[in-house]
């Protein structure tokens, strides 16, 4: 599945904070901000930030995994890992 391009809006168009509120919302990608043509910034619905904010976290929890596999962490049953954490 392919994510749709970012909206580019230039920074003038800032001034009608309504519209932009309202493309925000609407949007299922960051909008960029430009400034003599050049991106400046990006905005983003709260909804769209929170998704994108929980799948880094997830990543990052993934990646961190990862490392320890690599260096040499054993895999816990499931059944002994959820023992352990209602003992504790």
């Amino acid at each position: 599945m392919t994510q749709p391009l970012p909206k580019i809006l230039p920074v003038n168009e800032l001034k009608n904070t309504a519209h932009i509120m309202k493309t925000c919302r609407e949007s299922p990608v960051p909008i960029v901000i430009t400034k003599n043509g050049y991106g400046a910034a990006v905005m983003m619905s709260v909804e769209l930030y929170e998704e994108m904010f929980t799948k880094m976290q997830a990543a990052a929890l993934i990646n961190e995994g990862l490392e320890e596999i690599e260096k040499g962490a054993t895999f816990a049953d499931g059944k002994e890992f959820f023992n352990s954490m209602r003992s504790k």
